[in-house]
């Protein structure tokens, strides 16, 4: 599961790139009881979201000629131009090369060798995100990829991942699971999937998918849809893990709610 402090190859970080930024205000304040608060006047309007005075992502403005709304997952390196090299070196191609960040931390973004976007984040004064793996926060992440191998090699390079393979609850096939490197089985931070995995999805592209939990997942959808969202998979169990359902908000971006099924829930 996602925890703080982060060690090298956690997600540290998630931001929201959208076209309106008070739209996504009143969208996930609405869903998740978000606040804003800005990054002061000298971050371009960049701010974060907090639930409880607590950081649980952030948000920017993107002009739609730069690209689609997205949710964008930065990953935890004590040293954003080795990222870079490494990136380069296993085929990937940097979007933005290291910047320092108002002494926050330096960044990169880059797109892996099939084409998924990620980043990386030194920490400087801001360490990661406050609140993760609660209600209302990140909780989990998936990548879907035409090429799941090719990807854990290239992932696995850049920031040191090991991965786990293990069978599917419905018996179709195995879903692998990615942990920072040399950490136990229970730091697992997300799956990585064959694009096919997602036939709606597919046509979009190789990208990664971040999970919000929640504490009743068709409430949310239902109040999700009420705010202006599109449902792009309903409600779905998944046997001894939980619920989930994925989600496009009303300026695109895509993102899933989770409830985890507590220990008193699972089948005995």
């Amino acid at each position: 599961m996602l925890s703080a402090p982060y060690v090298t190859g956690s997600p540290n970080w998630i931001d929201l790139g959208t076209p309106d930024v008070e739209a996504a205000k009143v969208f996930y304040g609405g869903l998740f009881g978000w606040t804003f608060a800005s990054a002061g006047p000298d971050a371009g309007g960049y701010g974060v979201f907090q639930l409880d005075g607590r950081t649980v992502a952030a948000v920017t403005s993107v002009p739609p000629e730069q690209g689609p709304a997205s949710w964008n997952v930065y990953f935890q390196t004590p040293d954003a131009d080795a990222v870079v090299k490494a990136v380069e070196q296993r085929g990937g191609s940097v979007v933005v090369r290291p910047v320092d960040v108002l002494g926050q931390g330096r960044m990169t973004v880059a797109l892996d060798p099939a084409g998924a976007a990620f980043a990386g984040w030194e920490p400087g004064r801001n360490k990661g995100l406050d609140r993760v793996s609660e209600l209302g926060a990140l909780s989990w992440l998936e990548l879907f990829t035409p090429d799941p191998g090719s990807a854990l090699e290239h992932y696995g390079d850049v920031f040191g991942w090991q991965a786990t393979a293990m069978p599917m609850p419905d018996g179709s096939g195995t879903y692998t699971m990615v942990r920072p490197g040399g950490a136990a089985q229970d730091a697992t931070f997300a799956g990585v999937l064959p694009l096919n995995a997602d036939p709606l999805e597919a046509p979009g592209g190789p990208y990664w998918l971040p999970y919000f939990a929640v504490e009743d997942c068709d409430a949310s959808v239902a109040r999700a849809q009420e705010l202006g969202a599109e449902i792009r998979l309903a409600p779905v169990d998944v046997e001894g893990v939980g619920q989930y359902a994925k989600l496009a908000d009303p300026a695109g971006a895509r993102f899933a709610v989770v409830r985890n099924f507590m220990p008193q829930d699972r089948p005995a």
